[in-house]
């Protein structure tokens, strides 16, 4: 009986601490971010090095009033005006901008499936023989690699629990079997770890 409700008490708790685990990364990350220039400010103003629990504090205010400044810019036209030039300028710095539009391009081909990337499901075999595993087609010009790299496809396989990490494998496309699966039902399977299973589309 214990070990019935232990079960049970773990699937039903399990996708709410997935959620919060990715939140709680992002949201240090973004906090760590504000650390550094709040106790510089601090020593300028001859205040001394302030408590972990201030700067904590004051880095997650200054967290939300990120993200609310944000989401006010993207709501206007000036605000988006502004977004884009401080979009151009980050894909001219050296080095950044190999990171960020990079980051930039996975984060909507996977969110939106633009342009023909990510918006096709396929199972392949990964990360060995006999296995198989969901992935998103992103490529099929594969031409650049090699001379007989013209039959090959480029494959986004990700990762549990979260989906923007993940692993690029060029493959031919013979092993590269079509899903009837949009997008959003091939994500939600790979976040839950599978435990979501999702219902193909009749094919017409």
């Amino acid at each position: 009986m214990i070990r019935k409700h232990l079960v049970a008490g773990l699937f039903t708790l399990l996708p709410m601490v997935v959620t919060l685990w990715i939140l709680v990364g992002i949201f240090n990350a973004l906090v760590g971010i504000f650390q550094v220039p709040l106790t510089w400010l601090s020593h300028q103003a001859h205040l001394g090095a302030p408590p972990a629990w201030a700067l904590t504090i004051l880095s997650a205010l200054a967290t939300l009033l990120l993200l609310v400044a944000a989401g006010a810019l993207v709501s206007n036209f000036l605000g988006r005006r502004l977004l884009k030039w401080l979009d151009e300028v980050m894909l001219h710095i050296p080095v950044v901008k190999t990171i960020y539009g990079a980051t930039r391009q996975l984060m909507g081909a996977i969110q939106s499936g633009q342009g023909g990337s990510f918006s096709e499901v396929v199972m392949v075999e990964w990360p060995h023989p006999g296995a198989f595993t969901l992935g998103f087609v992103a490529s099929r010009d594969c031409s650049w690699a090699h001379a007989d790299a013209h039959t090959m496809v480029a494959v986004y396989v990700p990762t549990a629990p979260n989906p923007t990490s993940g692993y690029v494998v060029m493959m031919d496309a013979t092993k590269v079997r079509p899903m009837n699966l949009t997008a959003d039902q091939a994500l939600t399977w790979a976040v839950s770890g599978g435990v979501v299973v999702p219902t193909p589309t009749p094919r017409p």
